[in-house]
Protein backbone atom coordinates (compact mmCIF):
# COMPACT_ATOMS: atom_id res chain seq x y z
CA UNK A 1 0.00 0.00 0.00
CA UNK A 2 2.84 2.35 0.85
CA UNK A 3 4.40 1.64 -2.58
CA UNK A 4 1.15 2.65 -4.29
CA UNK A 5 1.03 5.94 -2.38
CA UNK A 6 4.64 6.70 -3.31
CA UNK A 7 4.04 5.79 -6.95
CA UNK A 8 0.88 7.92 -7.00
CA UNK A 9 2.76 10.86 -5.49
CA UNK A 10 5.54 10.52 -8.08
CA UNK A 11 3.01 10.39 -10.95
CA UNK A 12 1.14 13.44 -9.65
CA UNK A 13 4.36 15.43 -9.18
CA UNK A 14 5.56 14.44 -12.67
CA UNK A 15 2.28 15.52 -14.25
CA UNK A 16 2.35 18.82 -12.34
CA UNK A 17 5.91 19.56 -13.48
CA UNK A 18 5.06 18.61 -17.06
CA UNK A 19 2.12 21.01 -17.09
CA UNK A 20 4.13 23.74 -15.42
CA UNK A 21 7.14 23.47 -17.72
CA UNK A 22 5.32 22.45 -20.90
CA UNK A 23 2.89 25.36 -21.05
CA UNK A 24 2.77 27.68 -24.02
CA UNK A 25 5.17 30.58 -24.06
CA UNK A 26 3.82 34.09 -24.38
CA UNK A 27 3.55 35.24 -27.99
CA UNK A 28 4.51 38.71 -29.05
CA UNK A 29 1.44 40.39 -30.50
CA UNK A 30 3.17 42.71 -32.92
CA UNK A 31 5.82 40.20 -34.02
CA UNK A 32 7.97 43.08 -35.30
CA UNK A 33 10.41 43.40 -32.39
CA UNK A 34 12.63 40.53 -33.61
CA UNK A 35 12.84 41.68 -37.24
CA UNK A 36 15.28 44.08 -38.78
CA UNK A 37 13.92 47.34 -40.15
CA UNK A 38 12.19 46.93 -43.49
CA UNK A 39 11.51 43.19 -43.15
CA UNK A 40 7.93 42.05 -43.42
CA UNK A 41 8.19 38.58 -41.90
CA UNK A 42 6.32 35.45 -42.91
CA UNK A 43 2.94 37.18 -42.94
CA UNK A 44 3.99 39.78 -45.49
CA UNK A 45 3.46 43.52 -45.32
CA UNK A 46 0.69 44.91 -43.17
CA UNK A 47 -2.48 45.69 -45.11
CA UNK A 48 -5.48 47.80 -44.24
CA UNK A 49 -8.65 45.98 -43.19
CA UNK A 50 -10.80 48.70 -44.79
CA UNK A 51 -12.68 47.82 -47.98
CA UNK A 52 -14.56 49.88 -50.47
CA UNK A 53 -17.90 48.11 -50.94
CA UNK A 54 -19.88 48.26 -54.14
CA UNK A 55 -23.59 47.74 -54.78
CA UNK A 56 -22.87 46.24 -58.20
CA UNK A 57 -20.82 43.29 -56.96
CA UNK A 58 -22.14 43.17 -53.37
CA UNK A 59 -18.68 42.99 -51.82
CA UNK A 60 -18.98 42.03 -48.19
CA UNK A 61 -16.78 42.55 -45.16
CA UNK A 62 -17.52 40.13 -42.40
CA UNK A 63 -21.05 38.93 -43.07
CA UNK A 64 -22.34 42.41 -43.82
CA UNK A 65 -24.28 43.01 -47.04
CA UNK A 66 -22.62 45.58 -49.29
CA UNK A 67 -22.51 48.52 -49.52
CA UNK A 68 -22.86 48.59 -45.74
CA UNK A 69 -19.94 48.00 -43.40
CA UNK A 70 -19.68 46.08 -40.13
CA UNK A 71 -19.06 47.97 -36.92
CA UNK A 72 -16.33 46.70 -34.58
CA UNK A 73 -16.30 46.85 -30.78
CA UNK A 74 -13.77 46.89 -27.97
CA UNK A 75 -13.46 43.87 -25.69
CA UNK A 76 -16.45 43.47 -23.35
CA UNK A 77 -18.15 46.59 -24.72
CA UNK A 78 -21.33 47.45 -26.58
CA UNK A 79 -20.43 51.13 -26.99
CA UNK A 80 -19.90 52.23 -30.58
CA UNK A 81 -16.30 53.41 -30.78
CA UNK A 82 -15.42 56.81 -32.19
CA UNK A 83 -13.50 55.26 -35.08
CA UNK A 84 -16.62 53.25 -36.04
CA UNK A 85 -19.06 56.18 -36.15
CA UNK A 86 -18.34 56.92 -39.82
CA UNK A 87 -19.11 53.27 -40.68
CA UNK A 88 -22.51 53.26 -39.00
CA UNK A 89 -23.29 56.68 -40.47
CA UNK A 90 -22.51 55.33 -43.97
CA UNK A 91 -24.90 52.45 -43.22
CA UNK A 92 -27.52 54.98 -42.09
CA UNK A 93 -27.05 57.04 -45.26
CA UNK A 94 -27.51 53.94 -47.40
CA UNK A 95 -30.68 52.95 -45.52
CA UNK A 96 -32.15 56.47 -45.77
CA UNK A 97 -31.56 56.45 -49.55
CA UNK A 98 -32.86 52.89 -49.99
CA UNK A 99 -36.21 53.14 -48.24
CA UNK A 100 -37.38 49.70 -49.42
CA UNK A 101 -34.43 47.88 -47.78
CA UNK A 102 -34.89 46.09 -44.45
CA UNK A 103 -31.92 44.86 -42.46
CA UNK A 104 -31.01 42.61 -39.58
CA UNK A 105 -28.26 43.78 -37.23
CA UNK A 106 -26.35 40.71 -36.06
CA UNK A 107 -24.36 41.09 -32.84
CA UNK A 108 -21.21 38.96 -32.60
CA UNK A 109 -18.57 38.32 -29.95
CA UNK A 110 -15.16 36.74 -29.68
CA UNK A 111 -15.10 33.29 -28.02
CA UNK A 112 -13.91 34.47 -24.62
CA UNK A 113 -16.60 34.41 -21.95
CA UNK A 114 -19.50 32.03 -21.46
CA UNK A 115 -22.03 31.37 -24.20
CA UNK A 116 -24.75 33.05 -22.14
CA UNK A 117 -22.65 36.14 -21.50
CA UNK A 118 -21.67 36.42 -25.17
CA UNK A 119 -25.29 36.09 -26.33
CA UNK A 120 -26.27 38.94 -23.99
CA UNK A 121 -23.29 41.07 -25.12
CA UNK A 122 -24.09 40.41 -28.79
CA UNK A 123 -27.66 41.52 -28.15
CA UNK A 124 -26.49 44.75 -26.49
CA UNK A 125 -24.22 45.42 -29.47
CA UNK A 126 -27.01 44.84 -32.01
CA UNK A 127 -29.43 47.03 -30.04
CA UNK A 128 -26.81 49.81 -29.74
CA UNK A 129 -26.41 49.86 -33.53
CA UNK A 130 -30.17 49.82 -34.08
CA UNK A 131 -30.63 52.72 -31.67
CA UNK A 132 -27.90 54.69 -33.45
CA UNK A 133 -29.49 54.08 -36.87
CA UNK A 134 -32.90 55.16 -35.54
CA UNK A 135 -31.36 58.41 -34.21
CA UNK A 136 -29.99 58.97 -37.72
CA UNK A 137 -33.54 58.80 -39.10
CA UNK A 138 -33.95 55.16 -40.15
CA UNK A 139 -37.43 53.79 -39.37
CA UNK A 140 -37.20 51.30 -36.51
CA UNK A 141 -39.61 48.91 -38.28
CA UNK A 142 -36.96 48.32 -40.98
CA UNK A 143 -34.38 47.03 -38.49
CA UNK A 144 -34.48 43.70 -36.67
CA UNK A 145 -31.74 42.39 -34.37
CA UNK A 146 -30.28 39.04 -33.43
CA UNK A 147 -27.36 37.97 -31.28
CA UNK A 148 -25.11 35.18 -32.47
CA UNK A 149 -22.77 35.54 -29.48
CA UNK A 150 -19.71 33.51 -30.36
CA UNK A 151 -21.54 31.13 -32.72
CA UNK A 152 -20.54 32.71 -36.05
CA UNK A 153 -16.83 33.43 -35.77
CA UNK A 154 -15.05 34.83 -38.81
CA UNK A 155 -11.57 33.99 -37.55
CA UNK A 156 -10.90 31.02 -35.30
CA UNK A 157 -7.46 32.10 -34.06
CA UNK A 158 -6.64 32.69 -30.43
CA UNK A 159 -5.01 36.10 -30.85
CA UNK A 160 -6.07 39.73 -30.69
CA UNK A 161 -6.47 40.09 -34.48
CA UNK A 162 -8.94 37.19 -34.61
CA UNK A 163 -10.81 38.34 -31.53
CA UNK A 164 -11.04 41.94 -32.80
CA UNK A 165 -12.60 40.79 -36.10
CA UNK A 166 -15.17 38.69 -34.23
CA UNK A 167 -16.32 41.57 -31.98
CA UNK A 168 -18.68 43.19 -34.48
CA UNK A 169 -22.16 43.97 -35.67
CA UNK A 170 -23.02 42.76 -39.16
CA UNK A 171 -25.71 44.55 -41.18
CA UNK A 172 -27.53 42.03 -43.38
CA UNK A 173 -30.13 42.95 -45.97
CA UNK A 174 -33.21 40.77 -45.46
CA UNK A 175 -35.55 42.49 -47.96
Amino acid sequence: MRQHKSLFLVVVMTMFLAMLLGGCGQKKIDGQADMAAGETGAMGPEESLETEPSIENNIMEGRTSGPMLPVYFDFDSSTIRGDQVSRIEKNGDFLKESTDVEIRVEGNCDPRGTSEYNLALGERRALAAKKYLVTLGVDTSRISTVSWGEEKLLLHGHDELSWSQNRRDDFVIVK
